[in-house]
């Protein structure tokens, strides 16, 4: 390794910039994390910053279950001590896990140390403890000549360049590789994968077969615990923003000032893994100005984190359901809600390159940002469709009551128009000020549905706005008609249901409507049970006296 600065920067551990080479070879394994390698790398870094003078180790281990050998070289460059050599290739170590562990060999550089792993032997024994350190940078001493010291200087350099350029190259490529390998997979700290190795680690999200290979590319950034830690005052209760069916979200600020959004699953949600990797997975690949944008992931120390960006104005229940904030939600704001609300589930359903169905839509899980422009959050239990795929069923049915489809409720069928009637509930609750499963009235058993049918097919529709929202209203025209639709969306069998394109059509013109049928649920005593919308229900089937 030759290199030439107008600064000195003899002691001093850089890792930047880096370099990285591959193996043309895949491996024989591609679906599972070369733990063998990871292990003998590590080994390998122990070794060499604990020998004092050469920095430098080589070696190689039996993979296990096979008769197959893995093959590392790791080395510093002999100005660092050993501390600063062990924070090279940890730190190099780290920079590699960016980046997929496929190929049968590896190899990342960095300015200071760097690593090689490969499946065949390629280095030679040598590099003994013979090799006499590098000379002081000084004048040469009165015993020889300024010509002995040239010469001398000559011959260290002989020897010494090739084992660095070794070096160098070796340890590049390694680092690399394994730190894209880790947020593929979820981001297994290294730690932990060694674990798994002996036997110990704990559980952890692994890919399912069938799912892209790049589920985890994009602009999602992977955030160290202690940086998440720092933003959210580590998870103080004052940072607190609210709490979900999987967890709780935390306020945060970065070091740049970016306020965000921390999304901390709980350890005890048996949907924890499955919803981390959903989420990570679907909204990586979408962008939409009304789905709430995905920042960046944690998996450290058994901890599953999602970091979104930050919306101050909360979720939509939060204001709906307050008797003095929702005096800030004007017929014009609501509308707007109402129309970002569909754009968003229209891009989900037809105009993304994947067809999604939320199947937990819920006016908790609609964010507002500083202009109170509707998002669509949590996609934990969000499902992909295939192209030609219009229906599903699953025996674990999990949603929230009072926004759940009768068909999905019942007999766990979820579609497009599963979601449709989750979005005709909160846009009745929108238009009403209250809420679906807190509607009741037991001298007449209605739900606000069944309410809002009875209301609309008297005449009387007008009477379920908001008595505010009445006096201010510029066009109750609309008002009626947005209710009408409402209760399209709403109505027992799916068939019925218009979907998300077409209501698209019905809230930007003026055209003709169809009769709708009458929804589902006209017994009150079944809401009458849920006390809050935010209940969120995992069972292997939901059964109720409707």
């Amino acid at each position: 390794m030759l290199r030439y600065s107008p600064k000195n920067f003899f002691g001093v551990a850089q890792i930047k910039p880096q370099k990285l080479m591959w193996n043309q070879r895949n491996r024989t394994s591609l679906n599972q994390p070369d733990v063998d390698a990871l292990a003998l790398i590590y080994q390998l870094i122990k070794e060499a910053t604990n020998t004092s003078m050469l920095f430098r180790a080589n070696g190689s281990e039996v993979v296990t279950n096979s008769s197959e050998h893995r093959y590392g070289l790791v080395q510093c460059t002999r100005d660092l001590n050993s501390s600063s050599c062990s924070f090279c290739l940890s730190k190099l170590m780290v920079e590699a896990q960016k980046f997929r562990q496929q190929k049968a060999g590896w190899q990342i550089f960095g300015p200071s140390c760097n690593i090689r792993h490969e499946n065949y032997i390629f280095y030679q024994q040598i590099l003994g403890p013979e090799i006499a350190p590098i000379p002081p940078m000084n004048q040469p001493d009165d015993a020889g000549s300024a010509e002995d010291f040239t010469s001398n200087l000559r011959a260290s350099v002989v020897i010494l360049v090739p084992v660095a350029m070794a070096a160098a190259f070796l340890g590049f490529a390694s680092y690399v590789c394994f730190h894209r390998k880790r947020r593929l997979k979820g981001g297994k700290r290294t730690d932990e994968i060694l674990l798994q190795k002996s036997g110990t680690s704990k559980k952890h999200y692994s890919k399912e077969k069938g799912t892209s290979k790049d589920e985890y590319d994009g602009e999602v950034q992977n955030f160290s615990l202690k940086t998440i830690k720092v933003a959210t005052n580590y998870f103080s209760e004052e940072a607190k923003l609210g709490k979900g069916g999987f967890g709780l979200v935390f306020k945060g600020m970065l070091s740049n000032g970016k306020e965000v959004a921390v999304k901390r699953l709980s350890f005890k949600s048996g949907q924890g893994l499955e919803e981390f990797k959903n989420e990570v997975t679907l909204i990586a690949k979408l962008q939409h100005k009304n789905l709430v944008r995905l920042l960046g992931l944690c998996l450290e120390e058994n901890e599953k984190l999602l970091v979104y960006e930050y919306m101050p104005n909360t979720s939509l229940d939060t204001f709906l359901f307050d008797r003095t904030k929702r005096q800030q939600l004007d017929w014009a704001k609501r509308r707007n809600i109402i129309k970002g609300i569909a754009r968003g589930l229209l891009y989900l359903h037809e105009d993304s390159r994947l067809k999604i169905i939320h199947r937990d839509l819920k006016a908790s899980n609609v964010l507002l940002d500083e202009e109170m422009n509707a998002k669509i959050s949590d996609f934990g239990t969000a499902r992909i469709f295939g192209s030609n795929q219009n229906q599903a069923s699953t025996e674990r049915v999990i949603g929230t009551y009072g926004y759940m489809a009768p068909e999905y409720a019942l007999e766990g069928v979820f579609s497009i128009k599963s979601d449709v009637y989750s979005f005709g509930v909160i846009m009745l609750e929108i238009i009403s000020g209250k809420r679906n499963t807190g509607f009741y009235q037991p001298e007449r058993g209605l739900s606000l549905l069944s309410h809002a049918w009875r209301l609309w097919n008297e005449g009387k529709g007008l009477e379920l706005v908001e008595s505010e929202l009445v006096k201010t209203c510029a066009d109750k025209d609309e008002a009626l008609r947005w209710i009408h639709i409402g209760l399209l969306c709403v109505q027992e069998n799916p068939q019925d249901r218009p979907t998300m394109s077409s209501v698209v059509l019905m809230l930007a013109s003026s055209s003709n409507l169809p009769r709708p049928f009458a929804p589902p649920f006209s017994v009150g005593r079944f809401f009458a049970a849920i006390q809050s919308s935010s209940t969120s229900v995992s069972t292997e089937k939901v059964s109720c006296d409707c």
